[in-house]
């Protein structure tokens, strides 16, 4: 069992559901977990199951209509829209199916984008350092058009770096590739997590993908199995 100390991030009987014609469907139904600190975890299920939202609700990006989200000792879901968004910009990253790159920056841009959103200052050294370590040093004034689908997820996981995030989210990061690219992208988000004692969570339907990780939790209709 983990220390308690170790714990980054904790939920507690967490519901959320949605309309759709007037039909309630219950998508979480009560779920709780603990996530200790440096731990890879993969969220995996049915479409439909419930993973992507519990992995929104996890980060602070979908409130819950009960339960709470404890993450390094502030809940979450207390906290103002503005000082919410500011802890997720300074400790948490994200990576997403589509990979969300502004199509008029190039790769250095984009990744630089996310400091300076945050109202630091330009960290392109650092952004030339990230796009190295992901393999892409060639490719720093490339648009993502010019870029491969594997490369364009590279340069995303690069920027969800670039403000040394404590904890990494990843929403079927694979989803867009093929298996063997999938595979060194997997690959490639445990390398920057183990390396640095970053948390990962991760939404796969891959559960050979999702065997890598330290921990797999199974979500059957808004429950862990």
């Amino acid at each position: 069992m983990p220390d308690p100390t170790d714990i980054q991030l904790r939920a507690h009987e967490l519901k959320r559901s949605f309309k759709i014609n007037k039909t309630r469907i219950d998508v979480l139904r009560g779920i709780s977990l603990e996530v200790p600190l440096g731990e890879s975890v993969f969220l995996c299920g049915a479409s439909g199951a419930g993973k992507t939202t519990l992995l929104y609700t996890l980060a602070g990006l979908e409130r819950p209509e009960t339960g709470s989200v404890n993450f390094e000792g502030v809940n979450l879901y207390a906290l103002g829209s503005d000082k919410l968004a500011g802890l997720r910009n300074r400790r948490m990253g994200f990576v997403f199916q589509s990979y969300f790159l502004l199509p008029e920056l190039t790769a250095l841009e984009n990744v630089v984008l996310p400091a300076m959103m945050g109202g630091g200052k330009s960290r392109a050294g650092l952004a030339e350092n990230l796009l190295e370590r992901v393999g892409l040093k060639d490719r720093l004034h490339h648009l993502p058009s010019e870029l491969s689908g594997g490369e364009q997820q590279r340069v995303a996981i690069a920027r969800s770096l670039i403000n040394d995030p404590s904890i990494l989210f990843a929403d079927e990061p694979t989803g867009n590739l093929d298996s063997h690219t999938g595979e060194s992208i997997i690959e490639l988000l445990l390398d920057v997590t183990r390396t640095d004692k970053r948390t990962l969570v991760v939404v796969t339907h891959d559960e050979t993908l999702a065997a890598r990780g330290n921990r797999v939790l199974r979500i059957e209709e808004g429950l862990l199995a």
